[in-house]
C-alpha cells in the first residue's frame, strides 16, 4: 500500500461502486468518496452510501474514507429525457429494454461530469487515480459512458494536463455481475448495505434494469441476494444458499 496515496471513488452507494470503494482501499491510505444528488429518482442512494462509508470507518477504526456528496440538483433538472431524473417517464422493466441500444433509465452524459468534477476535485487533493464502478453489465444495457473506448478516451483527455496526469481507472469494466459478487466477497463487502434499484425504494423492485442484473448475478454466482425484494425470488429453484 502507497501509505501516503490518495485516490478519488465514485461511489453511489450501488453494489459495483461498493466493490470499487473497497479494492481502492487494498492499495490507498485515503480514500475520498464523491456521490452526486442530481435529483435522482432514487435519492434514497446518497444516505445509503454515506451509511456504508460511516460504517467502513467504524469497522477500520480510522478515518481511511473521506464522504463528500455534491449538490448537481440544478443540472438534473434540465435532463428531461431520463426515467431517473423525470418523474413522469416510468422507470423501464429489464423486459421492456431488452435490445434498446440507450433504454430510459440512461442519464445524458451522467459519466462524463461526474468524472469532470472528480477530476477537478482530484487535483486539488494532489490524488492521481479516479476509480468509477462501470462493468460489463452497463456496457451492454446501453450506457456507453461504462464502455473501454469512453475510459480510454476520457483519459486522452485527462493526459494533457500539464502538471498533474490523473487516470480514470475501472477495475470492474469486464466483469460479469457475478464475477464482481465474488471479488466482493474476497473484498469481504456488506452487500447488505447497498442499493440498487433504480425506483428509490426501501424495498428493492426486483424487475427494473438495474434490479434484474443485480439478480441475474447473485444467481449466477449460486447465492442468495441478502437485499429485500418487493416480489417473490424462488432461490431454491436456482439451488443458491446463503452468502
Amino acid at each position: 500500500m502507497h501509505k501516503n496515496s490518495s485516490c478519488v471513488v465514485l461511489y453511489s452507494g450501488g453494489m459495483d461502486s461498493t466493490v470499487v470503494l473497497h479494492h481502492a482501499l487494498k492499495t490507498h491510505e485515503n480514500v475520498y468518496t464523491l456521490a452526486f444528488n442530481y435529483g435522482q429518482r432514487h435519492v434514497i442512494e446518497l444516505q445509503k452510501a454515506e451509511d456504508y462509508v460511516l460504517t467502513l470507518n467504524t469497522k477500520l477504526e480510522t478515518v481511511r474514507v473521506k464522504h463528500i456528496t455534491l449538490d448537481l440538483r440544478s443540472i438534473g433538472g434540465m435532463l428531461t429525457t431520463s426515467a431517473l431524473t423525470n418523474t413522469s417517464i416510468d422507470v423501464p422493466k429489464m423486459k421492456d429494454v431488452i435490445g434498446d441500444p440507450q433504454n430510459l433509465a440512461y442519464v445524458p452524459n451522467r459519466n462524463m461530469m461526474f468524472l469532470s468534477i472528480a477530476a477537478a476535485f482530484a487535483e486539488s487533493k494532489q490524488a492521481y487515480t479516479i476509480y468509477y464502478g462501470a462493468a460489463q453489465a452497463d456496457d451492454t444495457s446501453g450506457f456507453w459512458d461504462c464502455c473501454q473506448p469512453f475510459r480510454e478516451l476520457i483519459n486522452e483527455i485527462f493526459s494533457l494536463n500539464r502538471r498533474n496526469l490523473i487516470q480514470v481507472e475501472a477495475p470492474l469494466i469486464e466483469m460479469s455481475k457475478k464475477d464482481i459478487i465474488e471479488y466482493g466477497k474476497t473484498l469481504d463487502v456488506d452487500f447488505k448495505k447497498t442499493h440498487t434499484c433504480y425506483q428509490g425504494t426501501d424495498i428493492s423492485c426486483g424487475t427494473c434494469p438495474s434490479c434484474s442484473a443485480r439478480l441475474a448475478g447473485w444467481i449466477s454466482s449460486g447465492y442468495i441476494d441478502p437485499l429485500e425484494y418487493n416480489r417473490v425470488i424462488d432461490w431454491e429453484k436456482y439451488n443458491c444458499k446463503q452468502l
